[in-house]
């Protein structure tokens, strides 16, 4: 197996740095997470240009048609440099749910909308239990003629607020379905949460009563859960890339600082406690990269061992990610706690990374069930 990038690989991953770098600095992304949208629409339509959104879709959807290898190598660039965009919200988890559980019809009409950049997505799963797994799923479907009607309240919903099409995990007599609903319908309240990680912004969607038609299901009554099974194993990938690519950037971070900084009249990087800080940190990076990357060739390929490595990957690579912002903090001292360096950025992003579709500790209980532990 070869864990080498390919030519083609490698140059989306220099024209992506080189975009992020020159069009979504630290200045800028401290500009966008102050609005309320959480993103630039010319951003967004920019990278719809490069045929970002449009990476794993398949061609005959309107798409590029790569593999999810080359949505990985943009989401380890867009990790390092926390681009705030509804990307993951739209497609990591909107096109994957619309690939995994849609109709054909509903693919054909909603996948090239999404690769073109028109138009947003953003999964409503989550509730007041707080709970990942299928049980945390209380909210009601109610028959009505038919169609249905939902009520009830999703939390922490990723892009929640700008999305255009929300897909919400609801219950019918047949067990949790997924519906789509039109982010404008009557009896749908979406208000901006207040999170820790302004870059990624968080939404409440209150649903009073909403009609959605039986068309709006997605895919069939009674398989919401297994789609959401598979959306968020790639999800985990997803995640687990972004965080590698924020991890390399604190470590990128510390050395940097580590060489310029001068105490006692030398560099600080001279001295054993930071060298050890960096070494490990290096560990983290590397072991992270890897576990990453073989979830990405499992996702690419649809393995069997993806529901294995997946979360692994997202456990493993999330506390890594938070290690280092930790770290990158320490080393940088009195400076790194303050507003003005962006160590606190990426600190906030890892921890958010880590409980985003669970935690490290419910990704090691589904592990452990997966493998019969």
């Amino acid at each position: 197996m070869d864990f080498a990038f390919n030519a083609e690989q490698q140059m989306l991953r220099d024209t992506a740095h080189r975009f992020l770098q020159d069009k979504a600095g630290p200045a800028v992304v401290r500009e966008i997470m102050e609005t309320e949208s959480g993103f630039d629409d010319g951003l967004w339509n920019e990278i719809a240009e490069q045929g970002w959104q449009a990476m794993h879709i398949p061609e005959s959807y309107g798409g590029a048609g790569f593999s999810y290898l080359e949505l990985i190598v943009l989401m380890e660039e867009m990790g390092a440099m926390l681009f705030p965009a509804p990307f993951f919200s739209t497609v990591v988890l909107g096109a994957n749910a619309i690939l995994v559980g849609g109709s054909e019809a509903q693919r054909a009409e909603i996948l090239p909308e999404v690769a073109s950049g028109r138009l947003r997505l953003a999964i409503a799963q989550l509730e007041e239990s707080g709970r990942w797994d299928e049980s945390g799923i209380a909210m009601e479907a109610v028959p009505d003629g038919d169609g249905y009607r939902l009520s009830g309240t999703k939390l922490y919903v990723v892009d929640g607020h700008t999305a255009h099409t929300l897909i919400v995990a609801a219950r019918t007599p047949a067990g949790v379905s997924l519906f789509l609903v039109a982010a404008d319908s009557p009896g749908v309240t979406r208000t901006r949460l207040e999170t820790m990680d302004m870059t990624r912004k968080q939404a409440q969607v209150v649903f009073d009563n909403v009609g959605v038609a039986a068309g709006a299901m997605l895919g069939g009554d009674g398989t919401g859960w297994e789609t959401l099974t598979k959306v968020s194993d790639l999800a985990s990938v997803a995640l687990a890339a972004e965080s590698v690519g924020g991890a390399q950037r604190c470590l990128d971070q510390s050395v940097e600082y580590a060489k310029v900084r001068v105490q006692f009249g030398r560099p600080i990087g001279s001295f054993q406690a930071i060298k050890h800080k960096c070494a490990d940190m290096l560990v983290q990076v590397e072991s992270a990269r890897s576990a990453a990357y073989y979830a990405a060739w499992a996702a690419a390929e649809d393995n069997e061992e993806l529901g294995v490595v997946a979360p692994l990957a997202k456990s493993y690579c999330s506390e890594a990610f938070f290690f280092c912002a930790a770290e990158n903090i320490q080393i940088h001292g009195g400076i790194g706690f303050t507003w003005e360096h962006d160590a606190h950025l990426y600190f906030k992003r890892a921890k958010s990374s880590e409980l985003l579709g669970g935690s490290p500790a419910h990704h090691r209980a589904l592990l452990a069930e997966r493998l019969g532990l």
